[in-house]
């Protein structure tokens, strides 16, 4: 784990319930959101014909599992902070979860018809970039995809100051990517980019929001 993980897992901790109280399945995402969720599973197969296997990596509080089990996948998930891991088991025990970092999955080589990333790389700055989204490739079968989802544009922003307002004293950075350079960035990893969504940012959001669908060949 980078010293920069162990910062982001010490903040999640901290704030896990609030987080998974405000947060409970897509009341943040936009229709459009989850037409691209629901695209990136109907791309997906599996070998034996069953239901395909999706990781969910960095699920948080398992919010986005039953969604993405209601679009057919087998999903499970793993997100760095056990603050995090032990709402999931809480309100979605019915999943698999636990405990882990992007930067080294602990999953076997191709045991995945799909890995999903939502806004999961947004805390590490842009030197973990390759390493994460290699490991999102490598856990990942030939002919399956990965998604990821992010704040479009560039540089940095603070992302603590609503947790502040709230009485939790953490530090969390938001890195922004623009969709080509995150493209440019799956497709050295070894990926094919193969559907992209840029929006402009609704309601709260501070950003305009992507999402990179890419499968590995």
């Amino acid at each position: 784990m980078t010293s920069k993980e162990h910062g982001v897992r010490a903040a999640y901790d901290d704030v896990a319930d609030l987080y998974a109280d405000h947060f409970r399945a897509t009341e943040a995402e936009q229709p459009v959101d989850v037409a691209m969720i629901e695209h990136f599973v109907s791309l997906l197969t599996s070998a034996d014909g069953a239901r395909p296997r999706v990781l969910d990596a960095g699920c948080g509080a398992g919010r986005m599992l039953p969604l993405l089990a209601r679009f057919g996948a087998d999903v499970e998930g793993v997100d760095l902070s056990p603050a995090m891991i032990r709402r999931a088991h809480r309100d979605h025990a019915q999943f698999t979860t636990h405990v882990g970092t992007l930067t080294a999955l602990p999953h076997d080589t191709a045991s995945f018809d799909g890995a999903f990333s939502w806004y999961s790389t947004i805390h590490n700055p842009d030197s973990d970039l390759p390493t994460m989204l290699a490991e999102l490739a490598r856990v990942t079968r030939a002919g399956g995809c990965v998604l990821v989802a992010f704040q479009a544009g560039e540089g940095e922003r603070d992302a603590s100051g609503a947790y502040r307002q709230r009485g939790h004293d953490i530090v969390l950075t938001r890195y922004l990517r623009t969709p080509d350079d995150m493209s440019a960035a799956l497709e050295e990893v070894g990926l094919e980019v193969i559907a992209r969504l840029e929006r402009p940012a609704v309601g709260g959001e501070r950003e305009p929001q992507a999402v990179v669908i890419a499968r590995r060949t």
